[in-house]
Formats: structure tokens, sequence, C-alpha cells
């Protein structure tokens, strides 16, 4: 395979000049310009271009610039709604993992090889632990357990506050089955969804955290969906999926029905949005509410 060239950097005039070339509509090119200076031609066009250029590579004159912006526009508001709900599974986790763990094995059980499946990733959580413990050294609960207690230690329910949403996730994946059934039972689900969820949500939460993009994009990280999700056609690629996951993990009260009106009313604000590149069924409404 031939390689190709590195493309010569455009200023936001050729920029412009190239979409139209490429066959892109541009209504207002003061618009373009100003939308071309805030957010970047590779993060914008690029990415939310995706699907909408024919076999020759360029756009059929029907899409415009406009609507790329409102897929941009729609994913950066979607994320902001998702992330929200991502950090409530977040915080009670970290929660309902301290209380288990600490509770069965001690405070500073995690320190015991014997506590977890795996030794050797019992390891290499150690040495991140340490660089985490390291890097927040300043930070008032961290000095405080180590200026303040014999061993200058920290004890776990405090220790998991230092945890990535990944961290947290490996940290469970490598308990013992017992201790995993028993926090995925305070969620009413197997612990075997329970650690293919938190797994899935934790990489969705990076995408979130980096200002990624969430539509028309094939999640690397899958979950394991339950039958009935499954016959439905329900792809564990797409971020409806996501959605799935996060309902079962949180209380179906009327904050979680008033994002899902939130959500379609987003859909009817961005109306160039394509609900199935998202893996969004027709009744998408009627799954996420039941």
């Amino acid at each position: 395979m031939q390689l190709k060239e590195q493309q010569p950097s455009m200023n936001v005039d050729q920029q412009i000049e190239n979409l139209k070339m490429l066959g892109l509509r541009i209504v207002n090119e003061e618009y373009a310009r100003r939308i071309l200076n805030d957010i970047s031609y590779f993060r914008l066009i690029k990415a939310y271009g995706l699907g909408l250029k024919g076999k020759n590579k360029n756009f059929d004159g029907s899409i415009s610039f406009e609507q790329i912006v409102e897929l941009y526009l729609f994913n950066a508001n979607f994320r902001q709604l998702l992330f929200t709900w991502i950090e409530q599974i977040e915080v009670n986790l970290r929660c309902r993992v301290a209380n288990h763990f600490s509770h069965i094995y001690g405070v500073l059980g995690y320190e015991d090889p014997d506590n977890f499946n795996d030794p050797g990733y019992h390891y290499d959580f150690l040495c991140e632990i340490k660089k985490e413990i390291s890097r927040n050294s300043k930070a008032p609960f961290v000095k405080n357990f180590k200026n303040n207690y014999t061993d200058g230690k920290i004890p776990f329910y405090a220790l998991v506050e230092l945890f990535s949403f990944g961290t947290l996730s490996k940290f469970y994946k490598n308990m013992k089955p017992q201790d995993k059934k028993a926090v995925a039972t305070l969620y009413g689900v197997g612990y075997t969804y329970l650690e293919s969820w938190v797994e899935h949500i934790a990489f969705v939460r990076n995408i979130c955290a980096h200002y990624g993009r969430l539509y028309n994009v094939n999640l690397a990280k899958t979950p394991k969906l339950y039958k009935q999700y499954t016959e439905k056609g329900i792809s564990s690629i797409r971020v409806f999926a996501t959605l799935l996951c996060i309902k079962h993990l949180i209380t179906n009260d009327q904050h979680w029905t008033a994002f899902v009106d939130k959500l379609d009313k987003l859909f009817h604000k961005y109306p160039h949005v394509y609900k199935k590149l998202m893996g969004f069924p027709d009744d998408w409404v009627n799954i996420l509410n039941e």
C-alpha cells in the first residue's frame, strides 16, 4: 500500500475554499469562518462529515456546513446530558465497593493480594495507586492520613477517592466472585453484567471527558446486553447500549424520565441527527422508560 503524503496546513479562508471544492454547501461564509476559528477543521469536518460524502469522497451539494455544525452541537449537548448520569454511577459505585471491601477485608485489605483474583494485576494496581498518592500528596485528606496516623497509610474508604473510573472498573473486575456478586446484588443485576457495564461506561466516560464523538461511532469497548435487547436487534457497539446499562444502574424515577424527555427534545432541536447512527430503535422512548 502506498503511503500518503502529509497535507499542507490551511488557514481558515483556505479551509472554506477547500470545503467548497469538496462540494459542501456554505450558506454563510462569515458564520463558517467564525466556527472554524473556534472548532478545528479536523475535529468538525473530519469527524462529523463521516458518512455524508459520496464514493468519490466529495459532498454531493445537498449537505451544508450548517448541518455538520448541527451534528457537532448535538453531540456536545448529548455528551453533557450523559456525563451527569455517568458521574452519578461513578460516585455510587465508589461508595458501594469501598463499603463492602472495607467491611470484609479491613481498611487496609487492599494491600493483600490474597483478597483478589489476580495477584499480578494486584501488583500493578499497587504501583498505580502509589503514583496517585504521590501525585495527590498535597490533597488535605492524603496529608491528614500520612501525617496523623501511625502507619501513614490511607484507608480504602478514602483511597478509593483517588481512583479514576478506569481504575475503579479494574479494581471491581479483580475482586473475588463472591465480592463482585455482593456489590452487584445492590444494583439488582448479575455481577458479570455489572462488570461489563462498568468497564463500558468507564470507556464512554473517557470519551465524554475528552470532548469526543458519540454520534455515529462504533464503541470499541462493548457491554453485555440482556437478551430482551439483543432480540430487538439493539447493537452493543452504539451509544444507545450505554443508556441501557445506565438505566439498570440508577433509580428509574422522575429524574430519569426527565432525562429521556430532554433527550427527545434534543433530537427535535437538531433534526438532521439520524438516531439510527447512535443505535436508537424507533421505540427508544418506551424502552428507556419501561
